[in-house]
């Protein structure tokens, strides 16, 4: 992309509050449930979208704001969706408890299995590129070669339902959401693993009775955030023993049971959370404040993402099936 280039040799400028709508993308004919720009700086025009309509869709979404592909290797929902470290493959996870990694290029299946769970959850590893971890509607959650296509490892946790996956710096540990709120106890709500053991490090982290079904990274600090079904953002600190950092909670936007995203700017300066009324929140990161909030969609918004080169450029989704681009 030209548009990209002048930006690729210098470094991340302040990102400011989106003020536009450039491009308006609807072409799912379903929720969208994850959006995601490339990884790899220079073909970071492209946007990957995954749908409750069954298929995957990449998008141009900084020069024509085009459909560029529509991948269809699911047979239900898609609900989580990712980027390869090097740009050319999507994993994929869905509904029908099948796992796919599928060549950009030519659409076909690199790997595929089939789970014993539907998917809902997704993440490779941050220094491992051949390694991803998958959780959803089961107990436990895997982590896989995609080299030799087999099961690398099996956490155990006493729950129903992985919510959200969460590598932290390194990829030594990670941490899962649970739907695992009970009456008298919050316990488990955020576990802690170590990755190459499969032990349980801590699932003392949040104590309120809410599920949260995401979490984020800061991507300077050694902070991370989880999305409440409190209507309300939590901070954690990213090292053990994972204190909640109690003068800091970032409300205002409604979850209300979707599975709403949340997000940091790529200078940290920003937290940025979609609404299920359909608005985006801006949190000014070190006060917590709300700095503005955009009128972004009709439908529940449930992610809104920065782009990671372009300043202020800004893909949302909602459950309407649109996606749109700011500026």
């Amino acid at each position: 992309s030209e548009l990209i280039k002048p930006y690729l040799g210098s470094k991340y400028k302040l990102t400011e509050v989106p003020k536009s709508l450039i491009f308006y993308m609807s072409k799912h004919s379903g929720p969208v449930n994850e959006i995601q720009w490339c990884p790899v700086r220079e073909q970071s025009h492209m946007l990957l979208s995954a749908s409750m309509d069954k298929t995957i869709k990449v998008w141009d979404a900084v020069d024509t704001g085009c459909c560029l592909k529509t991948y269809s290797c699911h047979s239900c929902a898609v609900r989580a969706a990712c980027w390869s470290s090097c740009g050319r493959r999507i994993l994929s996870g869905g509904f029908d408890s099948m796992l796919h990694l599928t060549d950009v290029e030519t659409g076909k299946q690199i790997f595929s299995s089939k789970n014993e769970f539907r998917i809902s959850a997704l993440k490779f590893h941050p220094t491992e590129s051949n390694i991803f971890i998958c959780g959803g509607f089961s107990p436990e959650v895997k982590a896989w070669d995609i080299r030799t296509s087999k099961l690398l490892r099996v956490y155990k946790a006493a729950v129903q339902q992985t919510l959200d996956i969460l590598f932290l710096p390194e990829g030594r540990e990670f941490l899962t959401s649970t739907d695992a709120v009970s009456r008298d106890s919050a316990d488990r709500t955020i576990i802690a693993w170590d990755f190459q053991s499969a032990a349980k490090i801590s699932n003392q982290i949040f104590h309120e009775r809410y599920t949260c079904p995401s979490l984020t990274l800061h991507p300077k600090e050694s902070m991370f955030v989880a999305q409440t079904n409190g209507n309300y953002m939590a901070l954690f600190s990213a090292q053990r023993p994972y204190r909640i950092n109690k003068k800091k909670r970032y409300e205002g936007h409604k979850v209300e049971g979707f599975a709403v995203g949340c997000e940091f700017s790529p200078d940290g300066t920003l937290l940025v959370t979609g609404s299920s009324d359909g608005k985006v929140f801006f949190y000014n990161y070190h006060t917590a404040r709300i700095i503005r909030t955009l009128s972004a969609h009709k439908e529940a918004c449930v992610s809104a993402i920065f782009h990671p080169v372009l300043p202020s450029l800004l893909a949302t989704c909602d459950w309407a099936g649109e996606i749109k681009i700011w500026q």
